[in-house]
């Protein structure tokens, strides 16, 4: 918690103004931050300083495992946020690869369970790193990547949280999370618990022990219509301790987490939080 706030009073007291083409709006940003989070404590990086919405993100999260490319498939898992990319975004709107109401396009998930080659087959991204990770192999290359330039066109928005690397070590699994950009306000708190979740799952799935996940952001800002409740109220608050997270031990194979697996199967409990603040949302 001390860290995701010393990260918003960083941006505050260091950041520049740049000007945001996407979304018309000036943004105040910094460039590398750098984020750790203790799985192997179970220090869940829930925010604490707001009401945060946990469930919505975890169940992005399965729609990212899942391979989910609709966003009422979203909805319908626990969380709304792609209604607006993929319904309200113009550029998104008048692209011809759009199939209709609701598709996303090939973005997240899509890419890390379906990367297409150029024969006409797909990867499994995914598949190939909980094999390994099962039969004690760490490769080097355990890399979740859904940064495919080549299929931009494709999508209604670039990914953000781009690139996933799992490490094994003496049975000991760690998560390296790569982001270009982050809506600290907002996105940020999405992210941390899903990095934090995501190695939690793969731990658990492979039957290793989790160590700690690193999540590294490039460019982090704050939107301009978003400061004043950053600087004048969530940053006057005092963050309580970190929460525990709960998941099903029943969950231990990635076809589960295909399948049967909702938001019934995860628990937090020890949440203290302040009164929500609704920070606006740039599509």
């Amino acid at each position: 918690m001390k860290a995701y706030l010393d990260l918003c009073q960083r941006i505050v007291d260091e950041g520049t103004w740049v000007e945001n083409d996407r979304t018309g709006k000036r943004c105040l940003t910094i460039i590398n931050a750098d984020l750790e989070y203790n799985v192997a404590a179970n220090e869940f990086p829930l925010v604490t300083t707001r009401k945060s919405f946990w469930k919505a993100a975890i169940a992005e999260l399965l729609g990212y495992i899942r391979g989910i490319n609709n966003a009422a498939e979203f909805k319908a898992l626990g969380t709304p946020t792609w209604m607006a990319n993929a319904n309200d975004n113009e550029a998104w709107l008048n692209n011809p690869h759009r199939t209709g109401e609701n598709d996303m396009g090939r973005v997240y998930g899509v890419q890390g369970r379906a990367w297409q080659k150029p024969d006409g087959g797909t990867v499994d991204q995914l598949r190939k790193i909980v094999d390994d990770l099962s039969n004690g192999i760490d490769d080097r290359g355990e890399i979740l990547s859904f940064y495919n330039p080549g299929e931009f066109h494709l999508g209604c928005l670039r990914p953000c949280m781009h690139t996933h690397t799992f490490s094994l070590l003496d049975g000991i699994l760690y998560l390296t999370s790569s982001q270009r950009s982050c809506d600290v306000p907002l996105g940020q708190n999405f992210n941390q618990i899903q990095v934090f979740t995501f190695l939690a799952l793969m731990a658990q799935i492979t039957g290793n022990k989790a160590g700690r996940a690193y999540h590294k952001i490039v460019n982090a800002h704050i939107y301009e219509d978003q400061l004043a409740l950053m600087r004048d109220v969530q940053l006057k608050r005092e963050p309580y301790a970190a929460p525990k997270l709960h998941i099903n031990p029943d969950i231990k194979t990635l076809e589960d987490l295909e399948t049967w697996v909702t938001l019934d199967d995860f628990e937090v409990s020890g949440y203290q939080y302040h009164e929500p603040i609704a920070y606006p949302f740039s599509v």
